[in-house]
């Protein structure tokens, strides 16, 4: 499993000519779902993005997380954060998850964030979707379980 997180000051994600995810500032949180990743990774990177010191302090130093500053995440699927791009100029997908298992991972993500006491938005899952956000920094984290 893999996150790309990336710390934003507004965010949407749209389906057609609808938002279906906003957040008015927080993370946003693209989730890639692998073949092999099970519950456990889905709740342990949950915990990870809770807990990810990309906030700054008082003192400007990134030490405070989703969890101590009370902000929200959007959380988006996103299968092509899998692709394997070893070989060749064409991505190969076949490392992620077909979407009968990604869907219910990608849905324990997102629980287990909302567990944490994190205010979730969500895109659509298998959706073709438009992300429209601000990159407060920029910072970008990609994690991996």
């Amino acid at each position: 499993m893999r996150a790309v997180v990336q710390r934003v000051s507004q965010a949407s994600v749209s389906v057609g000519d609808d938002v279906v995810g906003a957040i008015a500032g927080g993370a946003v949180v693209l989730l890639g779902v692998a073949l092999h990743d099970s519950d456990a990774e889905a709740e342990r990177l949950a915990g990870k993005v809770a807990r990810l010191r990309i906030f700054a302090n008082e003192d400007g130093r990134f030490d405070q997380a989703l969890v101590d500053v009370g902000r929200e995440a959007l959380v988006v699927s996103q299968f092509t954060l899998i692709a394997d791009t070893r070989k060749g100029n064409r991505p190969s997908f076949t490392g992620a998850a077909r979407p009968e298992q990604a869907e219910p991972l990608y849905e324990q993500f997102c629980a287990a964030l909302r567990s944490e006491g994190i205010t979730v938005a969500q895109g659509l899952f298998g959706a073709q979707m438009k992300l429209a956000l601000v990159n407060d920094g920029p910072v970008t984290i990609v994690l991996d379980v």
